[in-house]
């Protein structure tokens, strides 16, 4: 099973950065309102950006390192 690193742009402008196993069932439960807290006070408008991996654990060593770029950096890091 392979996971995914995701990158939003809210309505408010932000990007929200995640990782899922199902990227469209994880789209649309952000879109819903039953995402993650800050997509439930600003609903996303598109994605982004997505980067598969073949395992949560990379995955998720991907999205910390996402997470601590700075915003300007945030696209780039999706063409490495």
């Amino acid at each position: 099973m392979c996971w995914v690193l995701y990158l939003l742009k809210c309505n408010n402008g932000a990007y929200y950065a995640g990782i899922t196993n199902n990227l469209e069932a994880r789209f649309a439960a952000h879109i819903s309102g039953k995402g993650a807290r800050y997509t439930r006070a600003n609903p996303p408008v598109e994605i982004m950006a997505s980067k598969l991996y073949p395992d949560r654990s990379s995955a998720s060593v991907a999205e910390a390192q996402l997470k601590n770029l700075p915003r300007h950096k945030k696209m780039q890091y999706f063409e490495e």
